[in-house]
Formats: C-alpha cells, structure tokens, sequence
C-alpha cells in the first residue's frame, strides 16, 4: 500500500478523453489510477460528479500532470518549430515530416 492519497487531476464526461489523458501521462512516465469509467449509467441515482470518469496521480506528480494535461488540451506542444528544408514550409514541432512535400525533419 502506498504512503499516500492519490489527488484527482482530471474529470470529463467523456470517458475516452479521460482514457486519452491517463494513456497521455503513463507515457510520461506518471502512474495513474482511473476512476468512474464505467459509472455512467449511475447519472441521476448518483451526483454527477461522482459518476465523472476521473484520472487521479499522487501528489507529488500533480504539478507535472497537470502541465501535461493542460499542454494537450491547449495543443501548446514542447518542441520547437521548424521550416521544411525541401520546400521552405514552416512547421509545427509536433511534425516530424512536412506535410507538404513530405522532407523529414532534419
């Protein structure tokens, strides 16, 4: 048993978003436990916050879970922009190929 709460970082109705975000920070490297993604029946027995599919790390992952989960719900990606050395195409960081003419990133 570990010496610590798990705090909750994300909450959505959408259950594949939520699934989307835990697969997000296990890539990182964050553990993640998910909670209600199968209580969605339960809405207006139970509050709907309690049936929100929910994603919860341990405290001190919470800082760095929430970056991530902000970057990816605002598309701010980490990697710097390039321009395609093929056909000058300025691009995002996010692509290691110019959509345009198909250059990999150099």
């Amino acid at each position: 048993m570990n010496d610590f709460s798990y705090v909750r970082v994300f909450a959505h109705s959408n259950a594949l978003l939520v699934s989307h975000v835990g697969n997000l920070l296990e890539a990182a490297g964050i553990p993640v436990e998910r909670h209600n993604l199968a209580l969605g029946g339960g809405a207006g027995e139970l509050p709907l916050t309690e049936c929100e599919p929910q994603i919860w790390v341990a405290p001190h992952n919470c800082e760095r879970a929430e970056a991530l989960i902000h970057a990816a719900m605002t598309g701010i990606s980490g990697a710097p922009g390039w321009t395609c050395p093929g056909c000058g195409e300025a691009l995002e960081g996010a692509f290691d190929t110019c959509w345009r003419c198909g250059t990999p990133r150099a």
